[in-house]
């Protein structure tokens, strides 16, 4: 059992290293070439002590001024070769790691776009910024700080071996008795580490989620003096990240101590067997100068591969959040030889049965079958939780059915191709959504195309036209996600946005509860303009709905009844007690419905 997870691991970081090598992507060049950098300089550097035993035995020793000058000035060629093939690994290595980082930034945002909305339900928000910043730019780090000694220290460890073992076996097998103990040690703290790395990646999730929260909701919790409330929440989960911190790089910063009290061990040792030789006439003091030279080589080099394994720890965790990303694959695409015109805009469901996951224990649609004919108006009610909207974001196939079909134009919409479904699907949600920008930017997102004449007349339609003027004009600017508009006023915008798509079905997910009844009463009125559109309310008001063609009411998942107002106020338990409520409760009936005062302008 051991042994078969051992190479599940070791399978799992060999995939993981392929998987930053596709990375590169036309960076690759840059990172070979920072390779060959690091390889030659290594070589060149392992060559100067080398050279400067030999210009001490044979030079000083040996009275000799042509060996001296020779040597030391191949030596300092040596070192001026190595110079300039550092700056070139520094020049190529930090275009090898930014483009590294560009290229998974760009594949995870790519990846996130092409997510159902299932996927994203699997992802905190928070999470993914983080694995598309804090992630990334980890494993950026590693690579410029890491890939140096990843090649560095192994040339130098092979090498600085081999020669100081050609220099004197007796004191290269001083120094090697060390080295079993410091693997010994770096493994446990890389072990030890390396788990703790993927915990504080985590801990960092969740200030990167206090964080968005508490931003987005700052009115709110001004507005609620809730700032004590949240700034304790802040702290504990800052505290929680600075002792996850310290716990983990308290465990990394032992590789330094420990790998200086071996050196310094080795020194001693090899001194003390080198002094002892050079009075028994056995060695050379030259070649006991190159020897520590070589040893200083190889401890940094051992120092280096340490503090890559513990990069390397930290980057693997990273490297394998942001591959959970790249690796889920979306639960929606398009078919192979999708359809990409939709010919009308008539939905049908035909027993059509929904869970959000395979887990859940109910459904929360059941047994839904409605047919709404192309260019209809129908109306959604129901109560909190009914369905209402799971509904309608499966005619855009914003999720996929679990049983049964959906339609649309006559086409089970699983046939389309999804852009060209989307398009020809608009949907007003019920969480209405700004951009920073101007509101012609916004209402651009509809049609980026259209002119100025064709944003005037949806803001007609949307009766965003009565106060467009106080904003600014198509020009004015929203601010961030529209907070110079009020609520209603965004919904307005949203249908507006909505209607520049000229789509064959028309969504309204609760898209003017924020909105006066006069205003509605209006909109209402324009949109029954749009003879060859498909209307689709949901609304919690009557009044909202009682015009529509049909009337359909949801009650825990299922179609309870079907009908136009007349019908269902005659005949339907549930409907006959919402409209009594209503009106009960002072909003507009049937006789004041289309009155009253804007309430929704700042």
């Amino acid at each position: 059992m051991d042994g078969s997870r051992q190479d599940g691991k070791a399978a799992a970081r060999g995939s993981d290293l392929r998987f930053i090598a596709r990375g590169f992507g036309t960076y690759r060049r840059d990172a070979v070439l920072a390779g060959l950098c690091v390889f030659v300089e290594t070589s060149l550097e392992l060559l100067i002590p080398f050279l400067m035993s030999s210009v001490i035995d044979e030079g000083i020793s040996g009275a000799s001024p042509y060996v001296v000058w020779t040597r030391g000035a191949a030596m300092l060629a040596c070192a001026a070769a190595a110079l300039l093939l550092g700056t070139g690994y520094a020049r190529f290595s930090a275009r090898a790691a930014m483009g590294l980082g560009a290229n998974l930034r760009r594949a995870e945002f790519a990846q996130v776009q092409r997510f159902a909305f299932s996927n994203l339900d699997d992802f905190e928000s928070s999470s993914l910024v983080t694995r598309m910043t804090t992630d990334v730019t980890v494993i950026q780090n590693a690579m410029v700080t890491g890939f140096r000694p990843l090649l560095r220290g192994p040339v130098m460890l092979v090498m600085g071996l081999l020669l100081s073992c050609l220099m004197s076996v007796r004191l290269a097998a001083v120094f090697l008795a060390i080295v079993p103990v410091l693997a010994v040690v770096l493994l446990f703290i890389v072990r030890r580490v390396g788990p703790l790395y993927r915990v504080l990646q985590g801990v960092m999730d969740r200030l990167n989620d206090a964080l968005q929260e508490d931003l987005t909701a700052i009115r709110v919790i001004k507005a609620y003096v809730r700032e004590d409330h949240v700034a304790r929440r802040f702290s504990e989960v800052n505290s929680d990240l600075a002792a996850t911190a310290t716990r983990t790089f308290s465990g990394a910063v032992l590789n330094t101590p420990v790998f200086q009290l071996a050196m310094y061990t080795a020194c001693v040792g090899i001194l003390w067997t080198g002094g002892n030789m050079i009075m028994a006439g056995q060695l050379t003091v030259g070649t006991l100068t190159g020897f520590m030279s070589y040893v200083l080589q190889i401890m940094n080099s051992l120092m280096m591969i340490s503090n890559v394994f513990l990069l390397m720890a930290r980057a693997l965790t990273s490297i394998r959040r942001v591959r959970e990303v790249l690796d889920e694959k979306p639960a929606i695409s398009s078919p192979e030889h999708a359809l990409t015109e939709v010919p009308d805009g008539s939905v049908d469901f035909d027993h059509v049965g929904f869970r959000y996951s395979a887990s859940a224990q109910k459904d929360v649609l059941s047994g839904v079958t409605l047919h709404l004919p192309a260019g209809s108006t129908v109306g959604v009610l129901g109560a909190t939780g009914s369905g209402k909207t799971t509904l309608v974001q499966l005619i855009a196939r914003l999720y996929d059915v679990t049983s049964g079909g959906v339609a649309v134009g006559g086409h089970d919409v699983r046939e389309y191709d999804l852009a060209a479904l989307r398009d020809a699907v608009g949907i007003v949600l019920q969480k209405n959504v700004l951009f920073s920008g101007t509101v012609r930017q916004n209402l651009q997102w509809g049609a980026p195309d259209a002119s100025d004449d064709e944003l005037l007349e949806a803001c007609r339609v949307a009766c965003v036209d009565e106060f467009l003027d106080r904003i600014g004009g198509l020009d004015g600017d929203l601010g961030q996600g529209g907070v110079n508009v009020s609520g209603g006023q965004k919904q307005r915008l949203c249908i507006a946005r909505a209607l520049l798509k000229r789509p064959r079905v028309l969504v309204f997910d609760d898209s003017t509860s924020a909105v006066d009844m006069a205003t509605d009463a209006r909109i209402r009125a324009h949109l029954a303009a749009l003879a060859d559109v498909t209307k689709i309310v949901i609304a919690q008001r009557v009044a909202s709905v009682r015009d529509a063609d049909k009337i359909v009411i949801l009650d825990d998942g299922r179609v309870h009844a079907v009908g136009t107002h007349e019908e269902l106020l005659a005949a339907d338990p549930i409907y006959q007690e919402l409209y009594e409520s209503q009106i009960g409760s002072g909003i507009h009936g049937e006789k004041t419905d289309d009155a009253g005062e804007a309430t929704d302008g700042r």
